[in-house]
């Protein structure tokens, strides 16, 4: 019975996704864009907080299922970065009918620099073996850091050609008197969220049913079949604004901000999930395999950092995130080898910004923004 639930859950997916992608469109006019973005992140992946929740309080009764939290968790995020990216600039480009790059805008540098600070602790965690409640204190500020610049920028102008690229359906939210307006937009914020949040459980029930009738192992459904599931609401809002050229960017930037809730807030909810259901403050110890695991999530993230901080995605630079990401998950033994695979381009893209001896676009447009926007409103 769960499996023909799939009837029901997926539709619902759906128009939740749609419900949300709807009301941020619209919020970016009464809050900054990024927020916006935050807010739809939030939203988006309460069914990978859910799963991942279930799955660290399991571990914490029984370290044998330890592999697993990293299991989903590093899964969800090469995920995003190695299918996510690309889709949106193959989407984009197919709906504009050739090879375009997706040009990001000054406020965008944000979320550029949002995902580096998480990406570096974790790199200590890496590098130190283990995760615990104290590590939550850290990643947690790197993620209100984040929202407390995304809050001083302003909301964006609702007038002129602005508003002749939304759809009908936030377009003539925005159109409404003010307290009209406010409440059609939170309320298709709440509804959307709503929605979700009572059909993501019984969703993934579905597909875990579909998938063990497949015969999928439960290493194999937890890494990558159930963070597709979970991730499923915001690829399809981000793959809703590919569609066009001129919001490409901002489908792009629903997907950094996902990445950033991930390795920041999500992560931190993990060894706090873990130590209440072990009944101690104990740290989840990562093996060899783990820690594998961990870099080569890292290194990629990083790798995307890097190719984002002259605030474009040019086609070269997606085929590239995908063709990694494509061989490590078809040739599951080759993920060593991809992690110096990673490591060596990383090192030619530093190389390759330290040899035009100025700094990055994506650095001049956060110092641009904090001085417009930030340092005058604090």
């Amino acid at each position: 019975m769960k499996a023909w639930s799939a009837l029901w859950t997926f539709p619902s997916i759906l128009l939740s996704a749609f419900v949300i992608a709807w009301g941020a469109e619209a919020a970016q006019f009464l809050i900054s864009q990024g927020m916006a973005l935050a807010i739809l992140a939030w939203l988006q992946t309460m069914p990978e907080f859910a799963v991942e929740a279930v799955i660290a309080w399991e571990a914490g009764k029984d370290l044998a299922k330890t592999h697993l939290v990293i299991a989903n968790f590093t899964g969800s995020l090469r995920l995003l970065v190695g299918l996510g990216w690309p889709l949106i600039y193959f989407t984009a480009a197919a709906f504009r009918k050739k090879f375009i790059h997706i040009q990001l805008e000054d406020e965008h540098s944000v979320e550029v620099f949002g995902l580096a600070l998480p990406l570096a602790y974790f790199t200590f965690i890496w590098w130190k073996g283990t995760l615990t409640v104290w590590d939550a204190i850290p990643l947690s500020a790197c993620y209100f850091a984040y929202l407390w610049i995304l809050w001083k920028i302003p909301p964006r102008e609702s007038e002129g050609e602005a508003l002749e690229d939304l759809g009908i359906i936030p377009r003539k939210a925005l159109v409404l008197p003010p307290m009209q307006r406010n409440a059609a937009i939170w309320g298709m914020f709440i509804a959307g969220g709503a929605l979700l949040y009572f059909t993501a459980h019984p969703f993934l029930n579905s597909m875990l049913a579909l998938a063990a009738s497949f015969g999928v192992s439960t290493f194999v459904f937890v890494q990558w079949v159930a963070p597709f599931l979970s991730e499923f609401p915001e690829k399809l809002s981000a793959f809703y604004w590919a569609r066009k050229v001129t919001t490409a960017n901002v489908a792009l930037m629903n997907m950094v901000s996902s990445n950033i809730n991930q390795w920041s807030i999500l992560s931190a909810m993990i060894p706090i999930i873990f130590a209440i259901s072990a009944g101690h403050t104990g740290p989840i110890v990562f093996d060899q395999f783990q820690r594998h695991e961990i870099i080569l999530t890292v290194l990629q993230s990083f790798l995307g950092f890097l190719l984002l901080l002259n605030l474009r995605l040019h086609l070269h630079e997606a085929l590239i995130l995908f063709v990694f990401w494509f061989v490590q998950f078809v040739v599951p033994s080759w993920r060593e080898a991809m992690i110096y695979v990673y490591l060596v381009w990383c090192l030619v893209e530093v190389v390759r910004l330290i040899a035009r001896r100025s700094a990055p676009e994506a650095w001049h447009a956060l110092r641009r923004t904090f001085a417009e926007h930030v340092a005058q409103r604090s």
